[in-house]
């Protein structure tokens, strides 16, 4: 499996668009074919150790079945329509994608 884990940092990181980030990564990239997890939300603020990297307000995970699914996913209509709605507002985005085993 590939997990596909990325993290915005936002130029306005209001509690509004902070929630539309969140809700358009549900209304756009959930329930993609070959996506076996996913989720999408905010940065655990009553977590603060030491080794917590906080510079961030939106996370996105998906778990692909394999790394033609999220090949397909990147080139998708409803990928590409996610960026293009969200970009402007994107300070910064870290993506970790690794090879997993459940």
């Amino acid at each position: 499996m590939l997990s596909h884990d990325v993290y915005f940092t936002l130029n306005d990181a209001s509690p509004e668009a902070i929630d539309h980030l969140v809700r358009s990564c549900h209304a756009n990239l959930k329930g993609y074919p070959g996506v076996d997890f996913f989720a999408a939300g905010v940065l655990a603020e009553d977590c603060k150790r030491d080794v917590n990297d906080r510079d961030f307000q939106v996370a996105l995970q998906m778990v692909f079945r394999d790394k033609a699914a999220h090949d397909a996913y990147q080139i998708s209509e409803s990928h590409q329509k996610f960026i293009a709605d969200n970009k402007a507002n994107w300070k910064q985005v870290r993506i970790f994608d690794a090879y997993v085993e459940g």
